[in-house]
């Protein structure tokens, strides 16, 4: 399998899973704009996606995928469909009642979240709309698990591509049932907790077929019989001993998360939406490069170290660095010298002012200064789950976070919101930074010769590039073109049509060749 063109597949299903994730943001920004309703929708929305990155796509996938791997590459197919019937039944009843729990629980869960809401008038929707997504939850780790046996498979298309429904769903509850709602009485934005949970269904659905094609479709025990048989089998106990540490790991991230969204509910209306905004767009790269790069690489990994092959082992790890150098710092220089023109072409209209474009961009400013991180941690921390060592990087993790909140501190009193952005690009970026000292350290990675040279053209390219970019953020008024749509993006499009050139230009110059990149897996 060549590696470059997996993690190429991923990344092009990922745009169009980013794109329409856009489109999605584009039209809930005209429609709502970043107002108290827009906030509530957030919160109740980041309460079911918090807790299935903690048990399902966070701390589930960092124990099942190594294990799944480990076994399929020892022990055959066979056992490894047992343990992923096992496996998949133990985690349906947890989430199923974690999901009852929620939607019971969910005014604590809010406030604990967002106590700011009941100061702006969003509290209530905010409950109405976490209890109806709640059960978003049981249809996101069933995929996630189904998401796990197909890129062990190899088999990284559809996973891939499911992202794609939940925006298509979004989108057609913004187009179709936010009309309806407002003439029907209902308050318009629980149209997009329909869209939701339509697109849970849809994204589960999508994965039937392809796990029948390899022969993978787990067998769900339901009744209590079949709960004690799959919760006897010792593969249950391996994913659940390696999820202790991980659950820690990605509660270290979720806490963070919590706690800066209780402080951006207490700066003030629009906080949470413009932060919402800015990371749609910062995600961007970030699912790109790094969530295709961590994709192909962990069930990689896994497999070469149940293998024992530590030259291979380091050699992937050196790949997917470079690669990430390569591709996420021109973008982190784009999102810092060219924020307003992404923002104003993206979002403003209709309900998005040009205080909220201002706004928006700050935030994303901040979230650009980590990007490098943000994508190094995708590649960095799957060096560690297939040795399955998942206690380092939750090491590392919590002091991240005491440190991340200690820059709150500085950055909120000075920038607000965008404070809170830039202390996680901080923060990113000292994560990455201890994860790859730490992997060097125990010989996991070892750097290819030709580093400095590497680094130092790319530096070079994209500080040509950024400089073209900061002309052009300056050569126009982007928000003032507002009027003129077709124009704006059509500028828009030509400016970093020409920074692309003139980045891979320089490269090519300087020696830089794609098929360098080009790796068998």
């Amino acid at each position: 399998m060549n590696l470059l063109r997996a993690a190429s597949t991923v990344s092009l299903l990922t745009l169009a899973s980013r794109i329409t994730g856009l489109v999605r943001e584009q039209m809930v920004a005209a429609a709502f704009g970043a107002s108290v309703m827009t906030d509530a929708f957030n919160v109740a929305f980041r309460i079911p996606n918090l807790l299935r990155r903690l048990f399902a796509e966070g701390a589930f996938s960092q124990a099942f995928v190594p294990l799944l791997a480990a076994s399929r590459a020892r022990d055959g197919d066979e056992s490894t469909h047992a343990l992923i019937d096992a496996v998949a039944t133990v985690l349906l009843w947890a989430v199923v009642a974690t999901s009852l729990l929620g939607v019971l629980g969910a005014p604590v869960l809010v406030w604990l979240m967002a106590q700011g809401l009941q100061k702006t008038g969003g509290f209530d929707a905010a409950v109405v709309m976490t209890r109806f997504m709640f059960p978003y939850i049981v249809f996101m780790s069933m995929v996630a698990l189904s998401a796990g046996v197909l890129n062990t498979w190899k088999r990284f298309a559809v996973p891939a591509a499911t992202p794609v429904l939940l925006n298509l769903s979004f989108i057609l509850a913004a187009w179709l049932l936010v009309p309806r709602f407002g003439a029907w009485g209902i308050e318009p934005i629980y149209a997009l907790a329909v869209g939701v949970m339509i697109g849970g269904v849809l994204q589960l659905a999508l994965q039937v077929p392809a796990l029948r094609r390899i022969g993978a479709m787990p067998r769900l025990r339901l009744g209590l019989g079949g709960l004690r048989a799959a919760w006897s089998h010792p593969g249950v106990h391996r994913v659940l001993k390696q999820m202790a540490p991980a659950i820690l790991g990605v509660s270290v991230a979720q806490i963070s998360l919590l706690i800066n969204t209780q402080i951006a509910t207490q700066i003030g209306a629009g906080a949470v939406s413009w932060l919402s905004y800015a990371d749609r767009l910062m995600e961007f790269p970030t699912a790109l490069l790094g969530v295709a790069l961590g994709v192909v690489l962990l069930p990689q990994l896994s497999a070469t170290q149940a293998q024992g092959d530590g030259e291979r082992y380091a050699a992937l790890l050196d790949w997917g660095l470079r690669l990430v150098l390569l591709l996420a710092l021109p973008c982190a220089v784009a999102l810092i010298v060219f924020p307003k023109a992404l923002v104003a072409v993206l979002y403003h209209r209709g309900a998005f002012s040009a205080v909220d474009v201002q706004q928006t961009v700050t935030a994303l400013m901040g979230y650009g200064a980590g990007l490098l991180g943000l994508v190094a941690l995708k590649v960095l921390a799957p060096g560690f789950y297939a040795k399955q060592d998942i206690r380092t990087p939750v090491k590392v993790a919590l002091f991240v976070l005491v440190l991340t909140q200690l820059l709150n501190l500085v950055f909120v009193p000075w920038f607000g919101h965008a404070g809170l952005a830039l202390a996680i690009g901080c923060g990113a970026l000292v994560n990455a930074l201890l994860l790859l000292v730490g992997l060097h350290r125990r010989g996991s990675w070892r750097p290819a010769p030709g580093w400095l040279g590497f680094a130092l053209k790319v530096v070079a390219g994209s500080a040509l590039m950024g400089a073209g970019l900061a002309w052009a953020a300056q050569a126009f008024d982007w928000v003032a073109l507002g009027s003129q749509e077709l124009l704006r993006a059509g500028a828009l499009a030509a400016v970093l049509g020409g920074a692309a050139i003139v980045y891979f230009g320089v490269l090519l110059v300087l020696g830089i060749r794609p098929a360098q990149f080009v790796r068998r897996g």
